[in-house]
């Protein structure tokens, strides 16, 4: 044997070795890397980033069923299976890592955690079950998870416009391009597709209407929208440059330790809920600030006002925009930030305090 073959015989043995941490390494690792380089839905490289994994990952499915292999092969390091199996589920993780950032940042957790918690099962579905990727029905679910969640957040982009009916086309676009996979794939591993014929179709509809299910109860984060600033503040001032001057209570460190920021105001005092809305470009929509108070008395919140503001999209740090309520009740408020469906883009938390000393205050100017 020569030394070229031996060392590439070690080094096989060495990943088979460590194959689990240094899977574990490398999943952590693409989050990381995605949640510090992925900045916007609507650029070329996140796109073309997506669009790569799933084509790779199309291709991996369609080898891993096409090519004879004996059962163990996905754990020989000597095995063609072996490297695809692998090949595989690195793909998968980092798409759903690219999911995972995309959709925890355009909507508020205590709010859309249903189809986010989603993402993170099927992301760590894909290291935990890793064996269970030379079975057809486990690919093919992952996969249409990961085709689905990309024409959401795709075709707002492509249509400059946002709403049920695009929400919809993109669900029926996911449903044709999976036939025209699914009827490949039925072409190369014609028996084992038959076998699991019936576990991918009631996989692919259950995933499909699972989806629209939480797309109709407003659980789907609002991608591609996104809030990337958002405060309630003493005052909200437009200067000359155009620019926002906010006023507000300087709590230091305590901030980090309450969801409610204290806002001490007379009662008869404005409070400003300011927001930061990222849209793509092309991409100008409406969207609702809604005020809520907490009645403590029946446990719920109450609707108080609903006010609609412009988003003009292209901005990177967000169209800025704000809404102003003044008599306000002690107590806690939230201001939810939603689209015309009713979908939660972001909450702004707060406590109102009466108070008959005029609060210090500091400002800050934001850009």
């Amino acid at each position: 044997m020569s030394r070229k073959l031996v060392i590439v015989h070690h080094v096989r043995n060495w990943y088979a070795r460590f194959e689990r941490p240094i899977s574990s390494i490398s999943l952590v690792g693409g989050f990381v890397f995605d949640a510090l380089t992925l900045k916007r839905v609507d650029t070329l490289w996140e796109n073309v980033w997506v669009i790569g994994h799933i084509v790779i990952i199309g291709i991996c499915i369609i080898l891993v069923h096409a090519i004879k292999n004996h059962e163990g092969d996905e754990g020989n390091p000597a095995k063609v299976h072996f490297w695809l199996v692998n090949i595989l589920q690195f793909f998968f993780g980092g798409i759903l890592s690219t999911y995972l950032v995309f959709y925890f940042r355009s909507g508020d957790i205590s709010v859309s955690w249903p189809f986010i918690l989603i993402l993170a099962i099927a992301f760590w579905a894909n290291e935990a079950f890793k064996r269970h990727f030379v079975r057809l029905g486990f690919q093919v679910s992952l996969f249409y998870l990961s085709l689905f969640s990309f024409t959401i957040f795709s075709l707002p982009v492509l249509v400059h416009k946002i709403g049920p009916r695009v929400f919809f086309l993109s669900g029926l676009i996911s449903l044709l391009i999976m036939w025209g996979f699914l009827w490949i794939l039925h072409k190369v591993a014609h028996k084992e597709f038959e076998q699991g014929r019936r576990i991918i179709t009631f996989s692919v509809l259950g995933i499909f209407l699972g989806i629209n299910f939480l797309y109709m109860t407003n659980l789907i984060p609002p991608i591609p929208l996104s809030l990337k600033d958002a405060g309630a503040y003493h005052s909200v001032i437009r200067d000359s440059k155009g620019n926002y001057v906010v006023g507000f209570e300087n709590e230091g460190w305590k901030k980090y330790l309450s969801l409610y920021r204290t806002v001490h105001i007379a009662p008869v005092d404005p409070v400003y809920a300011y927001s930061a809305v990222f849209s793509p470009s092309s991409l100008d929509t409406t969207v609702i600030h809604e005020w809520q108070y907490y009645d403590e008395n029946k446990g719920i919140w109450t609707h108080i006002s609903r006010q609609e503001l412009p988003v003009i999209g292209g901005r990177e740090d967000g169209f800025r925009t704000f809404s102003t309520n003044s008599n306000l009740s002690a107590g806690k408020w939230r201001v939810n930030v939603e689209t015309e469906g009713g979908q939660v883009i972001g909450r702004i938390r707060f406590n109102v305090v009466y108070t008959d000393k005029e609060p210090t205050l500091v400002f800050k100017t934001n850009t």
